[in-house]
């Protein structure tokens, strides 16, 4: 059975958070139904689905395009003489050196924001890591459809001309019909600055909820997010037709310009990254060693802990070499497994935030059964004195990294 002629390039799931209403799973779902051969998503500022979202397709045998819809900064000034809302960029990762770059982007739009601002990037910043990256102008509320919408068709144009000359051939104008008078107003300026630049268009569908059955739901969503009744007129809206829509909606939708259908499968073709799992990357002790090696370093701070713990209390000798024997055990796990800097660090903070006069409990959870986490002062609950198990926290079998609560 043949694939679908037609792919999804702006979807929010629920990561674009208060405002997307599609789970995963359900995205992954709906595109193998409608025999899509990929999708992406451009979550609201974030990344935070890509791991999830990749998975899923892959076992539903679609394939992810990760992306993210960004805020740009708009040095435009507001009616009220201050800064205005910032542009909406599309942004779909090529590669590793895309997904890299995508990162940094929204690293950057969160460490270099005002305080209260809408996390953003500049035109500059967008500059520096553009590769990997293909970029989508953003509809109406791009930089592009904003000043169309304005009247501002010079300013347009120069918006436009600036992507152009970051993004290069990686650039695509967006069209979007979701029956709203903005998109049917500023279409035509769209058409004439892709022509005249000799830019291609894409067709997208702006979806934030599975069917249309769902507009109510997220409706009242977006109400609750901005702290407003679903009475009130004067709030943000979306529509009907910002759901999922199948490929045969889009082809009858957009069946006068063609290519910004057939564009949707050439922007796939062209991305080809795939979030992939690795094991965890674990901090090293550093210049707590003092020349021994992590093993080494446990080791002697975890014996000359437990000695000062028995110091303090009286216990006989068969106690003690029980004691001794439960350490060495633990240990020999800890340091199979490759957890030796863990302990070490977490052993530091804790001695800091006690030394500092931060309060820290006693312990919880199954940190609390470990003798090393005792005689490293991590927690303060003597293991053996309550029948606790060490290996509800750490064993050969556990495939999940151990966490200590604090």
């Amino acid at each position: 059975m043949p694939h679908a002629d037609f792919v999804h390039l702006r979807v929010h799931t629920a990561y674009s958070l208060s405002e997307g209403a599609i789970k995963i799973p359900e995205l992954a779902g709906l595109c193998a139904r409608e025999r899509m051969p990929a999708v992406a998503i451009t979550d609201t500022g974030n990344l935070f689905g890509v791991l999830e979202f990749s998975t899923a397709c892959a076992e539903e045998g679609v394939q992810p395009i990760v992306g993210c819809q960004i805020a740009l900064t708009n040095s435009d000034m507001s009616s009220n003489g201050g800064p205005s809302a910032p542009d909406q960029l599309v942004l779909l990762v090529q590669d590793e050196d895309g997904y890299s770059n995508i990162l940094k982007l929204i690293s950057a739009a969160f460490l270099d924001s005002e305080r209260g601002q809408v996390p953003q990037i500049d035109i500059d910043t967008l500059a520096e890591r553009n590769s990997g990256l293909i970029a989508l102008t953003g509809g109406a509320m791009g930089p592009v459809g904003r000043r169309l919408a304005n009247g501002q068709t010079e300013a347009a144009e120069t918006s436009l001309l600036e992507l152009q000359e970051v993004f290069q051939d990686r650039l695509y104008v967006e069209l979007m019909r979701h029956q709203l008078e903005v998109e049917d107003d500023i279409e035509p300026g769209l058409l004439d600055l892709a022509d005249r630049h000799n830019l291609p268009l894409v067709a997208t569908n702006e979806a934030f909820f599975a069917d249309q059955s769902m507009f109510d739901a997220h409706d009242a969503l977006l109400c609750i997010a901005d702290g407003v009744t679903v009475g009130q007129i004067e709030r943000r809206h979306s529509t009907p037709s910002h759901y999922f829509k199948s490929a045969k909606e889009m082809w009858s939708i957009f069946e006068d310009v063609p290519e910004a259908i057939t564009n949707t499968l050439v922007i796939a073709q062209r991305c080809s990254f795939m979030v992939e799992t690795h094991a965890p990357m674990l901090p090293t002790a550093g210049n707590l060693l003092a020349g021994r090696t992590e093993p080494e370093m446990l080791r002697d701070l975890s014996n000359e802990g437990l000695a000062r713990r028995i110091s303090r209390d009286s216990f006989s000798d068969s106690e003690v070499v029980r004691y001794r024997e439960r350490l060495a055990y633990e240990l020999d796990v800890i340091i199979e497994m490759g957890f030796s800097g863990y302990f070490l660090i977490v052993s530091e903070f804790i001695g800091w935030a006690k030394s500092s006069g931060i309060p820290v409990g006693p312990g919880r959870g199954s940190g609390a059964g470990s003798i090393v986490s005792w005689a490293l002062e991590i927690t303060d609950l003597d293991p053996l004195r309550f029948g606790l198990l060490f290996e509800r926290f750490l064993n050969p079998g556990r495939v999940s990294m151990p966490d200590f609560d604090i």
